[in-house]
């Protein structure tokens, strides 16, 4: 993530509504990426700060209306362009019941990790496009409660987080802290976090964009094995019998182990990571490189250095581990794939 800052001068995070400094509000604009501090108008729309006029270079923009609504979103939209949402609202298909307690804030977490997600995919140039804009090979977003969130609404319902057909489903659970902790205990896993879980599913997303075949096809079976396996058979085997003893040798976390899909989905989650991270690291002047200008293996070396860093500092600060895992040479191979892979898709984006 790049550095954002107010017309003022003061830093902004790129999920700031406004600046705690001169009390603007602020914008994002996805087209330019660029954060955007001015005023709402009487009439509803943007007025950029130290501007007469209520544009951004020749653009016009309003607040996307779950802002004015709820309070949850912080992207600006084209005005009067037919739309009440945002470019990154527009992506939603269900969210769970707002009379519902907890539920504003859960839709709220939510909306901060998809937001970063839409953010790290644009800037890898990828193609995303909602499933309203284009029904056959658009994503959509489905945030949904079960007998864990609501058990006297919706008793003896599961909702389990995943990819089908075009949409991404998580469940409301996932975004609420206590409770995600307590699942990430009870599974004994290292890392669960909103944000992961929407980068894992976005990697299925993906694959079924691309639908790979020949070739790529070939080589994604050489290093992750051939996802026409039993999908439902693997995972249950997992959870039943657990990851092979020397997975960490050839895998990036235990879960990768089930499935090659699920393998490919893991394996693409940590590439975004690594890559907003070193973006991050680099805009704050802890690398001195962007992730965009070096080769991969460079990036790679690179944030096992600062990750081990970041660790220590948690460690010191009594929290666990910000990334718990390690690239091996086989992830690392992956890696390489899922670069080729974006490359494909963005080179046909563009």
């Amino acid at each position: 993530m790049k550095k954002f800052y107010c017309l003022c001068g003061r830093r902004v995070f790129f999920d700031s509504l406004q600046c705690v400094a001169c009390g603007a509000k602020l914008g994002f604009e996805p087209y330019s990426m660029q954060m955007i501090s001015g005023w709402e108008t009487s009439q509803g729309q943007f007025q950029e700060a130290g501007q007469s006029n209520l544009s951004f270079g020749s653009q016009h923009y309003e607040f996307c209306s779950n802002r004015a609504d709820y309070n949850v979103c912080n992207w600006l939209k084209p005005a009067n362009d037919g739309n009440k949402l945002c470019f990154g609202c527009s992506f939603n298909r269900t969210i769970p019941n707002l009379q519902r307690p907890d539920n504003l804030d859960r839709w709220r977490q939510f909306e901060v990790a998809k937001k970063r997600l839409l953010y790290g995919l644009l800037v890898l140039r990828l193609p995303v496009k909602s499933g309203f804009e284009d029904p056959q090979k658009g994503l959509l977003l489905d945030l949904i409660e079960d007998e864990r969130s609501a058990p006297n609404h919706y008793p003896e319902s599961f909702v389990a987080t995943g990819f089908a057909g075009g949409v991404i489903t998580i469940n409301a659970i996932e975004a609420d802290d206590a409770a995600r902790e307590s699942i990430r205990v009870a599974m004994n896993e290292s890392y669960r976090t909103l944000l992961g879980h929407l980068r894992h599913e976005s990697g299925h997303y993906f694959w079924f964009l691309q639908n790979p075949q020949g070739q790529l096809l070939e080589d994604f079976i050489f290093l992750f094995g051939d996802p026409s396996q039993d999908y439902q058979a693997a995972l249950e085997r997992h959870y039943q019998l657990g990851p092979i003893e020397n997975w960490r040798e050839y895998y990036i976390s235990a879960y990768s182990s089930a499935h090659p899909l699920e393998d490919w989905a893991e394996t693409w989650a940590h590439y975004l990571l690594i890559h907003d991270a070193l973006e991050s690291a680099y805009a704050n002047g802890l690398v001195d490189f962007s992730p965009m200008e070096v080769p991969l293996e460079s990036r790679i070396q690179t944030w096992a250095d600062l990750s081990v860093a970041f660790n220590e500092i948690n460690r010191s600060s009594g929290l666990r581990d910000t990334y718990p895992f390690v690239v091996t040479p086989q992830v690392k191979r992956k890696m390489q794939f899922v670069e080729r892979f974006i490359i494909l898709l963005a080179q046909a984006n563009h």
